[in-house]
């Protein structure tokens, strides 16, 4: 299983917010590309860079995001990183698919229009993630702010028939809480056939990461557990 730490990028800080609101922030630190080179150190097997500005706001284009900062990360550091946050254009995801990045994911633009996906190169999808940030079943889009219209299940299914098989799971409930991980929504989602599930969203321990390992989850995102010291980067990855 992967060990992926996050770098959610706000008015140029790192950040984390609890369930996704930037009225509730912690600010951890105003350089996001040394941060990157420390959790490169910890030789992680990517890193994942949110613009949470362009979550907020219009997108991965609008002049006020964190889009120069997430370039200089990318050109600073050898480890593969996934991007999020705000990509809602063809444009911007033709932009970032066909740069030097391992994964991009994509949120409220897969909802709103999922025959986007159509205009992209079958061999490119594979570097597609779907962000399912679910709130009582139901995917929740525009930065968690509205909901999709979508079931968990039906969203898959969806995505899945269009050749997407990697899902970002996230429980918004439990974003930034450190109150654990949704075992069974993440199970549930896991047990679909070809299905590759990141778990996101309340890890707070290295049972945490053993119990999303053993449901069959591809990949941990890691954020406040990191940060608040509660996980070793070292540590996740040895029992990962």
């Amino acid at each position: 299983m992967k060990i992926i730490p996050a770098i959610d990028i706000l008015q140029g800080k790192v950040v984390r917010l609890t369930k996704g609101d930037p009225q509730n922030k912690i600010i951890y630190s105003d350089n996001p590309i040394e941060i990157a080179k420390e959790f490169e150190k910890e030789d992680v097997d990517r890193i994942h860079l949110v613009d949470l500005d362009a979550t907020l706001r219009t997108g991965w284009n609008d002049n006020k995001n964190n889009k120069d900062i997430i370039l200089k990360i990318i050109e600073s550091i050898k480890v593969p990183v996934q991007v999020a946050g705000g990509i809602r254009s063809f444009e911007a995801i033709n932009e970032i698919i066909n740069g030097n990045v391992e994964k991009i994911v994509i949120g409220t633009l897969a909802y709103k229009q999922p025959n986007v996906f159509q205009q992209i190169p079958k061999e490119k999808l594979e570097k597609i993630i779907i962000s399912i940030d679910q709130y009582n079943g139901i995917v929740m889009i525009d930065g968690w702010r509205q909901p999709s219209g979508f079931r968990v299940n039906e969203a898959m299914k969806l995505f899945m028939a269009k050749g997407i098989r990697e899902f970002l799971l996230t429980t918004v409930e439990r974003d930034g809480t450190l109150n654990g991980p949704d075992i069974n929504m993440l199970s549930y989602a896991s047990n679909i056939f070809g299905s590759k599930v990141i778990a996101s969203g309340g890890i707070s321990s290295l049972e945490d990461i053993i119990r999303v390992k053993n449901i069959g989850c591809s990949a941990v995102i890691l954020g406040k557990s990191i940060y608040d010291g509660k996980i070793k980067l070292k540590q996740a990855r040895a029992v990962a």
